[in-house]
């Protein structure tokens, strides 16, 4: 798992690393399989809707001391498009579509989605 922060403190958990530091972001890897990431998600789950249990993302920062950084639509956009494309390439994914797998939309439906949002994100930068 990743977070992207503004600031974080000196010193992160042994589980948490930081990745890369750009000019206006910390991008930090969070090995989730840890046992004490675990016993930290245990103690601060909570119930965010009627019956739906989870972590407010809020409450995972402030409790590491992690302002978190909300990137331009743009960076989420190519981001997007990375991930979109580790899947599109993925053993397990493709093991699906051998076995018959067939949504109504897909990985290509995804992909054109995003560029167009791109597309318009340029167009209106632009203007």
């Amino acid at each position: 798992m990743k977070l992207y922060a503004k600031i974080i403190p000196q010193t992160l958990p042994n589980w948490a690393t930081t990745v890369t530091k750009g000019a206006d972001f910390f991008e930090i890897e969070i090995n989730d399989e840890h046992p004490d990431f675990q016993s930290l998600l245990e103690e601060l789950e909570t119930e965010i809707e009627l019956g739906i249990r989870g972590v407010k993302a809020e409450d995972l920062c402030s409790r590491l001391g992690i302002e978190m950084s909300n990137p331009n639509l743009q960076q989420l956009v190519e981001q997007a498009q990375t991930l979109i494309s580790l899947i599109a390439t993925h053993p397990d994914y493709k093991q699906l579509l051998e076995l018959g797998y067939q949504p109504d939309l897909n990985i290509a439906d995804a992909q054109t989605a995003l560029t167009y949002l791109q597309w318009e994100l340029e167009r209106n930068r632009e203007l």
